[in-house]
């Protein structure tokens, strides 16, 4: 069963990630509906198996994102919540900068 808990809340988010499980050689375009600052939650009709590792690249416009991770669960012809793994130094900032700008966007700017 799939574990409702969060360590950081998530916001609504649009980008397209790219999902290539360990063995493969292809990868499957996916959208990125949630993402957090330890994995993201991947729309995707034939998500990897939970506990499947893969390589997961995620893009927008202005910014891109490439890390290791593994499938906590899988949603058959849904989707899959996939927890970041071993993320390289130079890609750390990216989710956050991502974050902030979803809340931004959703909440406004703080004075």
């Amino acid at each position: 069963m799939e574990d409702e808990r969060r360590r950081t809340p998530s916001l609504p988010f649009a980008a397209t990630a790219e999902v290539i499980g360990k063995g493969t050689q292809t990868g499957v375009p996916a959208p990125v509906t949630e993402p957090s600052l330890f994995g993201s939650y991947l729309e995707i009709s034939n998500p990897l198996e939970t506990a499947t590792q893969g390589l997961f690249k995620v893009y927008t416009e202005a910014r891109c994102f490439e890390t290791h991770g593994i499938a906590g669960y899988s949603q058959p012809d849904q989707g899959m919540g996939v927890g970041f793994q071993n993320v390289n130094p130079r890609y750390l900032t990216v989710p956050k900068q991502w974050l902030i700008e979803a809340a931004l966007a959703k909440f406004g700017k703080w004075d």
